[in-house]
């Protein structure tokens, strides 16, 4: 891993300069690129939370179409409550500073009939959480710790978007402010943040869970914030490899036909894509890129 802040700053910093370019006059292609990936966005944060839907189902269910199996009405509002706060957020970001009121009213949003007793407030006396081994924040220490991670947050612009996206994050589930829906809200603050300092969204992968847990893990015992600074830049470079493909109007290939095309190994290449040392990007669960 290396999430050294002038690398990353180094590497993000022309592709947002490109994307910027190729942005002019194309607003419609960008919106229907977000609009398209909010089934995407929605399977992988509620698959982290253990949800059963496929990402095949999950489509099925924000387009309204009946699935071919039973599936529990929390899983159904899951889905459909996090799709209306990912375009939420996609519409609003930029209209208003990111502050406990907003969290609070997207929180409302997520548990809506699903925990409507716990929805869109912080815990209060008595209400502990556990996920894992970790055991979330005092109760009546969570207002004053929602106030001093925005506070850390403002204050450090100098540090880079990465490490304040990856520090930010920690921070929020490590107090785990809510009875239940902290996972996926605070994926989502990841993104209210960058789209209203002028980034593209990110996703983190369900496939990826297992080092993201590291790095809450890492953040627990050493307060490092190394492993989840580098899920973010590959997640950001990702975003933005996936729009510029569309917006330079490239030809758009699976990684295998790349190799194929390149004469080299496609392992070779999806390490590569992994890395993000080629403008690789997932669409749909598939690496792909743009030639």
């Amino acid at each position: 891993m290396n999430t050294d802040k002038s690398t990353i700053e180094s590497r993000i910093a022309p592709l947002r300069e490109r994307y910027y370019k190729q942005a002019l006059k194309k607003g419609s292609l960008l919106q229907m690129i977000a609009e398209a990936e909010v089934a995407e966005q929605v399977y992988n944060s509620n698959a982290i939370e253990n949800s059963t839907l496929t990402l095949e189902e999950t489509t099925k269910i924000l387009l309204q179409i009946d699935l071919d199996r039973f599936i529990s009405q929390r899983e159904l509002f899951e889905a459909k409550n996090l799709s209306r706060v990912v375009e939420y957020i996609n519409k609003r970001s930029k209209e208003k500073e990111l502050d406990l009121e907003m969290i609070l009213l997207l929180h409302q949003m997520l548990l809506s009939n699903i925990n409507d007793a716990v929805a869109g407030r912080f815990r209060t006396e008595g209400e502990w959480v556990k996920v894992g081994t970790h055991i979330g924040a005092d109760p009546t220490q969570v207002l004053q710790r929602m106030e001093d991670m925005l506070i850390e947050y403002y204050a450090t612009a100098h540090l880079g978007i990465v490490k304040r996206i990856a520090k930010m994050h920690l921070r929020f589930e490590n107090i785990h402010p809510f009875v239940d829906g902290n996972g996926r809200i605070g994926r989502v603050l990841n993104n209210y943040l960058l789209i209203r300092e002028g980034y593209v969204p990110i996703h983190i992968k369900f496939i990826d869970r297992a080092l993201y847990y590291d790095a809450f893990e890492e953040f627990d015992r050493k307060n490092k914030t190394v492993i989840m600074e580098d899920i973010v830049f590959k997640a950001l470079t990702n975003s933005y490899h996936k729009r510029l493909a569309y917006l330079e109007e490239k030809e758009i290939i699976d990684l295998k036909e790349y190799a194929s095309r390149n004469n080299t190994s496609h392992s070779n290449i999806i390490n590569k894509a992994k890395r993000q040392t080629i403008e690789a990007f997932t669409e749909k669960g598939l690496w792909k890129i743009g030639v």
